[in-house]
């Protein structure tokens, strides 16, 4: 749920033309882990003792009437109470469950702050009682618990997140004297501080005019009142408040894309390792437990692609076929999938290799017993003559 947001700087109340209100909105925190090989596609009513909801997002700017979105299970926390950078704020938690055997947990975090730069802080948010990150570490442990017996071949271990924050800033913006200006004038007026957020640099002074302009490249704009730009480690968001969960959604689905990507990467190198190792043994056995090895993860991959392609099955909406391209670009998705599938490759060789020494082998022993038998029936042959 979205807290209420006021508008953003240089709002002024009619008594008073001196004092602008400041940039408010929400820095979205966006947590994909890879749990388990695949999670059971039975509905989950509860978790944490929360209900479990499907999840839907409502599309503001013009889209095909068969446009499509995955809608994931999803559960929302209560929220929390905790001191931020600026003082107290009300922490909103949700928690994303998606059959290829991963969870996205979000975190929205309100602000109010007088100038852009003072948004770095909320990168590495600290609270009284530790750091975010390790908060959605242990919940995402939590959740893992609960989930086990829908979780077929968990990992032993939690592995490293994959994170992505989005600054939020709820519009119209205005001047500093109260006249309303377009979200793309905005941008191209404090795009180097836009540039120094997304870096995390606090002296925006420091950065180099070809790293601003590097960082901001990619940026979208559908309304006069919207931009989005896609860095690598986060984004910025302008819009209305009650426009934001579209792009925030698509976000999270290239952020969970990103984390299978890498975790299916780990795997295929610890299969070439073994299969490697394996065939410098001339143990049959090894050989064989390689072969269905790789048969198993031949299996895995067409099953993994078939449901990365069903998450994001959303290029019917313009707007947001091109946000996600521009998120797949910064992301690297595509040398993503290319080194795996150049791994896969590598592993269909070994297979072949594997298969066909195999197959020699059966061929030899086979073409052995056949003369043995030769000899014998000879040997009873000539045995039979004297």
């Amino acid at each position: 749920m979205k807290t209420a947001i006021p508008p953003a700087e240089g709002i002024e109340s009619k008594g008073s033309r001196a004092s602008p209100r400041p940039y408010s909105g929400e820095v979205v925190y966006i947590y994909a882990y890879d749990v388990a090989y695949e999670m059971r596609r039975g509905a989950i009513r509860e978790l944490l003792g929360q209900p479990v909801a499907q999840f839907a997002v409502d599309v503001d700017k013009r889209s095909p009437r068969q446009s499509f979105f995955y809608k994931p299970q999803m559960v929302r926390l209560p929220p929390l109470e905790r001191v931020g950078p600026h003082g107290p704020i009300r922490v909103q938690r949700a928690i994303k469950l998606l059959p290829v055997g991963a969870i996205s947990i979000t975190v929205q975090v309100p602000f109010g702050v007088e100038h852009l730069e003072s948004l770095v802080d909320y990168h590495d948010l600290q609270f009284q009682t530790g750091s975010l990150h390790e908060e959605v570490r242990r919940l995402a442990e939590e959740v893992i618990a609960e989930l086990k017996p829908n979780l077929i071949r968990p990992h032993a271990q939690l592995a490293q997140e994959e994170a992505y924050t989005v600054f939020c800033i709820a519009s119209p913006l205005r001047t500093s004297e109260g006249a309303e200006m377009t979200a793309g004038a905005w941008f191209e007026l404090h795009r180097r501080k836009v540039a120094a957020l997304l870096t995390q640099e606090e002296d925006v002074d420091r950065l180099s005019q070809q790293e601003s302009d590097e960082s901001t490249a990619r940026h979208l704009s559908y309304y006069q009142g919207d931009v989005v730009v896609v860095d690598w480690d986060a984004a910025l968001l302008v819009d209305e408040p009650r426009d934001f969960d579209e792009a925030l959604y698509l976000m999270e689905l290239a952020n969970l894309q990103l984390a299978e990507l890498e975790a299916y990467d780990r795997i295929l190198d610890n299969a070439l390792e073994r299969s490697y190792r394996d065939l410098a043994r001339r143990s049959l056995r090894s050989k064989g437990e390689s072969l269905r090895e790789i048969r198993e993860i031949r299996v895995d991959m067409a099953r993994f692609n078939d449901e990365l392609s069903n998450i994001t099955k959303f290029f019917g909406d313009w707007h947001l076929a091109r946000l996600y391209e521009a998120l797949a670009a910064r992301f690297h998705l595509a040398d993503w999938h290319r080194t795996i599938e150049g791994k896969v490759r590598t592993l269909d060789d070994l297979y072949r290799m594997l298969q066909s020494d195999r197959t020699n082998r059966l061929m030899v022993w086979l073409e052995a017993t056949i003369v043995v038998l030769f000899i014998v029936d000879l040997i009873v042959l000539i045995m039979g003559l004297k």
